[in-house]
């Protein structure tokens, strides 16, 4: 699955990034201004797939003086299948969080980093994920890991690269000013457990 662009799961045309940008935002744009807030295709393509879409009620389009203007209508029978596909990322994290939750030997925290968590991978992105856990491990722990793999594998398509770290580890890479360590403090979504700063502060005290 296209994580940064969930929609093209079920609307693989240039019709899913244009919905896509026209839910993300609640006011009215230009036919310019949706082509830059998809980011994909032409403008007289984009311009084509709003016109196309206001044919089917599902975008509202107004005259603003010369310019039209197309704003997502929330009303339609359709929309809340379009928020569906929209926020799949969100469900992902949402169902890790539960995933996680009920494991016997619970992680002080795992987030979800790189393009998944930015937004910005492609169909063949694998999805990061940061385990820090206490100081130990066993069988139990080590099939724990194994079933988040598979499971976020099973809901999305996409391999699951899990950077396992004790909490004591993981402090050492930040006090060590390890590369990554600034990718996981700039990108990083928390789907159980607390914080990063929470650790650091505390592998501090």
């Amino acid at each position: 699955m296209d994580v940064a662009r969930p929609l093209t799961v079920l609307v693989p045309s240039l019709d899913g990034p244009v919905l896509e940008a026209l839910a993300r935002t609640s006011r009215p744009v230009t036919g310019r201004e949706a082509h830059r807030l998809a980011g994909a295709g032409s403008e007289s393509g984009v311009r084509l797939v709003l016109a196309r879409l206001v044919e089917h009620g599902l975008v509202n389009a107004t005259q603003a003086g010369k310019a039209t203007l197309y704003v997502a209508n929330r009303e339609h029978i359709a929309w809340p299948l379009v928020e569906g596909l929209v926020n799949l990322r969100r469900e992902l994290f949402a169902r890790m969080g539960k995933l996680i939750a009920a494991w016997s030997s619970p992680p002080a925290t795992v987030t979800v980093f790189g393009s998944a968590a930015r937004g910005d991978g492609g169909l063949d992105s694998d999805i990061d994920v940061l385990v820090v856990r206490p100081a130990g491990g066993d069988e139990v722990w080590e099939e724990q890991l194994d079933g988040l793999r598979e499971h976020v594998a099973s809901w999305t398509g996409n391999p699951c690269q899990v950077y396992e770290l004790t909490e004591q580890e993981f402090v050492q890479h930040v006090e060590a000013r390890e590369p990554i360590v600034d990718e996981w403090r700039r990108d990083a979504v928390v789907v159980f457990g607390v914080p990063l700063t929470a650790l650091v502060e505390r592998g501090a005290a």
